[in-house]
């Protein structure tokens, strides 16, 4: 079989009909063949373990599964507006009042910062991988380069979490703001199922149908997106500023007067908490792929959005904190229910258009982006090539859009915003962590180039920056001490040292690479690890109980499909290596 008909043979094997589009590997075409593949596990799982994929590999081969190429229609500014979009929504406007009156006080704008800190530090991580891989994998593709195919399922299936959760945390939020505007409470447009527990009885067919809405437009076309994202977030800056401008004029110094009432334990547990209103930025470097100029725009639209995005909220954060005592703040609609407090009750049916206008583009940047995720893990043969289809007429992945957002769809009916916003903060921090690991690989090293001392000594080194941050965060969930600190932080702090001074860098990024390597990384894995240690019990409980379900997914069919898939292309590869050959 010649090249060509070779890559026929790929394109149909992703997309034939019914059996295929789901199961279409060696391993599933019959029940001796799965039982083979199953005994033959330990060996597959040592294979998918210790091999990375190329750069190349996620830039060609990967998209070539997909049938069709993704247009690419976005600019630098199109990121940018994408990625204040995708992050100013249910976050600030919902976590805010909560978190205030709970946890940190007024000082909630001090955790604002530093889970702005943090966010920035993962964006740099991000930024880097996105310019050298710009594919719509996103951390997934980062990870299957520099941590193997294993890892970068276990954070694929959290990826996917955090997506799902994230829509369906919005819709409800959405539903909430509306009934606000409709001077209504917001479980009046829920219906009550007394039977059922009360964080999953108030059952929400709004937030079901805006997910509808959201998911028309994301695959009808992503530039279209684009111009309904920019028009709607222009719209939604018009209103923040509103809220700060006039909120600030009813200010009241008074209210700052006990600035951190459950001190710095609580500045930090908000701040965990927090950070799911900065998720969002990731979905942007999906859009790598159909970014003109990835090297100089996704550095811009990255980096700038979320400079933006910070400094909002620690304004708005401390608008509302200055406004109204934390004691008196509704955490159900907090800005809204704050103007009313001061005497202007107009105000709040322009705080519920604007937090409307910004959940929904927050849901559409979020479709968009979590599509394209779907469709790279789709490619790989890891979830069912089906879902890696790009449709031809509209250059969007149709069925990866519509599956992810029936999850959210499924997960908004029942379920309630506490519950969902702890689960997505660990999920993302978690994913974020395992990103900047990635970039510390990356850099430090290159099978051939790295030599066996400088690798014996980087992961001595990357491993002392994880124990020792891991310590830190288990001392402060734990103890209210401080010479645990005395032990763990100076471990940080050598260790970064050591692997600045003694481990030479094995490769440099050929267009736009993270400064100050490797401090920020390390920082990075530090910060998020510290702010994971700063979230309860229960979240850790839920986020063990979904990651043990994706690894009995991924030893029972994930590991095959890819082995498979892998082990064809190597076919593949030699098979043109040596036609190539005849020919010359």
């Amino acid at each position: 079989m010649g090249e060509n008909g070779r890559q026929e043979g790929v394109w149909k094997r992703g997309c034939s009909c019914v059996k295929n589009n789901f199961l279409p590997d060696e391993s599933f075409r019959s029940w001796g063949n799965y039982v083979r593949a199953l005994k033959d596990t330990p060996h597959r799982l040592k294979d998918r373990v210790l091999t990375r994929s190329l750069d190349e590999t996620e830039l060609v081969d990967m998209k070539a599964r997909s049938q069709h190429e993704m247009k690419k229609t976005l600019s630098w500014w199109d990121l940018i507006w994408f990625g204040i979009g995708a992050v100013i929504g249910a976050g600030i406007f919902v976590l805010t009042g909560l978190e205030a009156r709970e946890h940190a006080g007024p000082a909630v704008v001090l955790s604002y910062v530093i889970s702005g800190i943090s966010a920035l530090l993962s964006v740099f991580c991000y930024t880097e991988f996105a310019v050298e891989i710009p594919v719509a994998g996103g951390s997934f593709a980062y990870l299957r380069v520099e941590l193997g195919d294993f890892v970068g399922f276990i954070a694929a299936g959290n990826i996917l979490l955090e997506y799902v959760i994230g829509g369906a945390a919005v819709a409800r939020s959405w539903t909430s703001y509306f009934a606000t505007l409709l001077n209504h409470e917001p479980n009046d447009f829920r219906i009550v199922a007394h039977s059922l527990s009360p964080d999953y009885r108030y059952l929400d067919p709004i937030a079901i149908a805006v997910l509808a809405i959201i998911c028309v437009m994301a695959v009808m076309s992503t530039k279209g997106s684009s111009i309904f994202n920019y028009i709607a977030t222009i719209i939604h800056i018009a209103v923040l500023l509103f809220i700060i401008i006039a909120g600030l004029t009813k200010a009241d110094t008074k209210n700052y007067s006990d600035f951190a009432p459950f001190g710095v334990r609580g500045i930090f547990q908000a701040s965990a908490v927090l950070f799911f209103a900065y998720i969002g930025f990731d979905a942007v470097a999906t859009m790598a792929e159909e970014t003109k100029n990835p090297g100089r725009d996704i550095p811009i639209g990255l980096v700038g959005s979320m400079v933006i995005t910070t400094l909002i909220y620690c304004l708005l954060a401390m608008t509302l904190c200055l406004m109204q005592s934390y004691k008196d703040i509704d955490v159900d609609a907090p800005f809204s229910v704050a103007f009313e407090a001061v005497g202007m009750g107009w105000a709040k049916y322009v705080v519920a258009a604007g937090a409307l206008k910004g959940m929904t583009t927050v849901l559409l940047v979020a479709a968009v982006g979590q599509a394209r995720y779907l469709t790279h893990i789709g490619r790989t043969h890891m979830m069912p090539p089906w879902l890696a289809i790009v449709n031809e007429k509209t250059g969007t992945p149709v069925n990866a859009t519509v599956v992810m957002l029936a999850a959210s769809a499924v997960i908004a009916f029942f379920t309630s915003l506490g519950i969902l916003s702890n689960l997505l903060s660990i999920s993302t921090l978690f994913i974020f962590m395992l990103v900047a690991i990635g970039l510390l690989v990356r850099r430090y090293y290159v099978s051939g180039v790295t030599t066996t001392a400088n690798h014996i000594k980087f992961v001595v080194f990357l491993a002392l920056i994880l124990g020792s941050s891991i310590a830190t965060a288990i001392y402060w969930a734990s103890s209210d001490g401080w010479i645990g600190y005395a032990v763990t932080l100076p471990i940080w702090l050598l260790s970064t040292i050591g692997l600045w001074l003694f481990v030479p860098q094995a490769r440099v990024p050929k267009v736009w690479g993270v400064p100050l390597v490797p401090w920020l990384p390390s920082l990075s894995i530090a910060m998020n690890i510290f702010l994971l240690g700063s979230l309860d019990k229960a979240s850790f409980e839920r986020f063990g109980i979904f990651t043990l379900a994706i690894i009995v997914y991924y030893f029972f069919f994930g590991l095959h499909a890819s082995y498979d898939t892998a082990r064809e292309a190597r076919s593949a590869k030699q098979m043109k290596n040596v036609e190539e050959g005849a020919v010359n």
